[in-house]
């Protein structure tokens, strides 16, 4: 009588033959409506600023228009930049208001050491920021300096990316930006030497400025 020798491979697929012809219930039947998180006890802007700030991002509350001025003017000093675009006309209104120093256009856009751009929404749960090139900033003005001021309004706070998502569809419909993309904290890679380098691929300091609606 002979008898065959079953390699571990050959056990290991007659028993997954043997599974799947054994039907059974499914042990998560409500898998898809479980909720991925556990609810948030504070407040979204609370939320944000604490999930943003663990990023490297950094947080800045104004209170009005003027809080806007006087955070950004200490900001520029204490960074020491003047290169600083702002090409969303509504931000421009705001700070030539005021007599804020900045460039308007995408002249000598290659010595920009700052810019300022609106967002789509700010997502608490991962303190990310939803950005599209709907707006005049377009593709680059997020991208290219090396530090990016974000102006945005409390009521573009949301809890996760499926509410972002559903503010873009009611605001844009079917018209929907060609580019729609989030940013988590600063640009960063630790491809080299598995160190962690801030501003490889991007802005290397990332500010949001939050204010009642505004904008």
């Amino acid at each position: 009588m002979n008898i065959r020798n079953t390699t571990a491979k050959e056990r290991m697929l007659k028993q997954i033959r043997q599974a799947l012809l054994q039907k059974r219930d499914n042990p998560y039947p409500d898998f898809e409506d479980a909720p991925l998180y556990k609810d948030e006890d504070e407040p979204l802007d609370v939320t944000f600023a604490k999930e943003f700030t663990a990023v490297a991002g950094k947080f800045v509350y104004c209170d009005g228009e003027i809080s806007i001025i006087e955070n950004l003017i200490a900001l520029v000093e204490q960074l020491n930049i003047t290169k600083i675009h702002v090409w969303e006309p509504e931000i421009q209104k705001l700070l030539g208001h005021y007599g804020f120093p900045m460039i308007t256009s995408d002249s000598n856009f290659e010595e920009a050491e700052a810019s300022v751009t609106t967002c789509e929404s700010l997502i608490a749960r991962n303190g990310s920021i939803m950005i599209s090139n709907a707006n005049a900033g377009g593709r680059r003005l997020s991208i290219y300096p090396p530090v990016h001021i974000v102006f945005a309004n409390a009521s573009q706070l949301v809890m996760d990316l499926k509410h972002a998502f559903l503010q873009v569809k009611e605001k844009y419909g079917n018209e929907l930006p060609s580019m729609i993309t989030t940013i988590t904290g600063p640009s960063r890679t630790a491809d080299i030497e598995k160190m962690l380098v801030l501003g490889a691929h991007g802005p290397k300091e990332l500010y949001v400025f939050l204010v009642e609606d505004r904008f």
